[in-house]
């Protein structure tokens, strides 16, 4: 099996349950270590995303909004809006690995690994959307992160954009979905939502230090500086970090943010 045509084919897979089946049988080829990778394949810049066909897309400000989160609809809508960033970071992870060559074996065993993660999270998900009677692709969705890896085409904006800045951001915001729901009513359904964010929470901080590992890498072979982070993100996201009060700082510093640049986004001494 060759290792970039087997993830090209897997990520270009519209059937989330034959992408998922096809990866994990990919996944024990490589843990096998019986995959060749190949010395001159050219990876392809996909044009639109893989849920394509399951998901209708429209821009951001039109996704339904996440309230009422006691009614059925409301937690629909939130369990969607997770899943669909969940199968979004499973194509991200896929795409780090299938677009980067000539990297140290590690680095596609750190995005193989989230891949499985993020697949066991869209699972989780997908579950507790089937006890509400519905599922992934009955919501509409946003292009936003895939809209993100067509933008990040190099190495080191890849590994500043995605970990750093767009997976680390639901470090910040998962915190706040979690405070508000456990202010709620309780419900069983409240209960596993709350329990499923929970374990997604915990085991993202990992993924966002997986890229951090990646990016100081990154900058390392090509002589920059790390500082160099900022005006990556200025260039793709003018705007920056939107929620400077409700940074998670505890998360970011474990994912291995410095003082230096949480203050730098957060405006204020913060650590």
């Amino acid at each position: 099996m060759k290792f970039y045509k087997e993830l090209e084919l897997i990520l270009e897979e519209k059937s989330p349950a034959k992408k998922i089946e096809r990866f994990q049988r990919f996944y024990q080829s490589f843990q096998a270590d019986s995959l060749t990778f190949e010395e001159d394949f050219t990876p392809k810049e996909f044009e639109e995303p893989s849920y394509s066909e399951v998901c209708k897309t429209v821009p951001p400000q039109n996704v339904p909004k996440r309230s009422n989160l006691t009614s059925k609809e409301g937690q629909i809508n939130l369990l969607h809006a997770v899943a669909h960033i969940e199968y979004s970071a499973i194509d991200l992870a896929l795409d780090a690995a299938y677009r980067f060559h000539g990297l140290p074996r590690e680095y596609y065993a750190d995005w193989l690994e989230v891949v499985g993660d993020e697949i066991r999270h869209f699972l989780m998900l997908e579950k507790l959307l089937c006890e509400l009677d519905a599922e992934y692709g009955d919501v509409e969705v946003h292009d936003a992160l895939f809209e993100a890896s067509q933008k990040t085409q190099t190495f080191l904006e890849r590994m500043a954009v995605v970990p750093r800045y767009l997976e680390a951001n639901g470090l910040d915001a998962t915190p706040m979905i979690l405070k508000k729901l456990k202010k709620l009513p309780k419900s069983e359904m409240i209960e596993k939502i709350i329990e499923n964010l929970e374990i997604i929470l915990r085991e993202e901080v990992e993924h966002v230090k997986k890229g951090d590992v990646w990016f100081k890498y990154a900058c390392v072979r090509e002589n920059v500086d790390a500082s160099i982070y900022f005006d990556i993100i200025k260039k793709y996201y003018p705007r920056g970090f939107l929620r400077p009060n409700d940074l998670n700082i505890d998360a970011r510093r474990e994912a291995g943010f410095s003082c230096a640049e949480l203050k730098n986004m957060a405006k204020r001494e913060v650590c």
